[in-house]
């Protein structure tokens, strides 16, 4: 389901919606990247990356939406730390799904393995090879 504000784009109403759409930018992924080694300022954030500081703002409220991240004001700073809980649920989801794809990936193992092993000669009832022809 989707919310529709007129002040926001619209966002996923559950929270493992809101995760995988965050997670969907390659821009806020190197960003909680980033702090996942650490609290950073929203400029330590931008430095890496050639957009606008509004740009950077828009894709932590994003993040922030989505309670991937943390921000708490500090004299005129703003800090950001990573909010790792949301992650965890995602992989839990994804976790769910390893064991279907793992077994259909040993199928296809055992199935690769029978068409590769070598087949045996074809013989005549006989047992003997049929005879050459000129």
């Amino acid at each position: 389901m989707i919310t529709l504000n007129k002040a926001a784009p619209a966002m996923p109403a559950d929270a493992l919606s809101a995760t995988f759409s965050a997670l969907s930018d390659p821009t806020r992924r190197a960003i909680l990247a980033r702090l996942a080694r650490g609290e950073a300022t929203v400029n330590e954030l931008a430095e890496p990356f050639a957009i606008s500081l509004p740009a950077i703002s828009r894709h932590l409220k994003v993040l922030e939406k989505a309670r991937l991240i943390t921000r708490e004001r500090e004299a005129q700073w703003r800090r950001c730390r990573l909010a790792a809980e949301p992650l965890k649920a995602a992989a839990q989801w994804i976790e769910r799904y390893r064991a279907f794809w793992d077994a259909r990936f040993d199928q296809l193992d055992k199935l690769l393995a029978r068409e590769e092993a070598p087949q045996p000669e074809k013989r005549h009832a006989a047992g003997r090879r049929s005879p050459r022809r000129k």
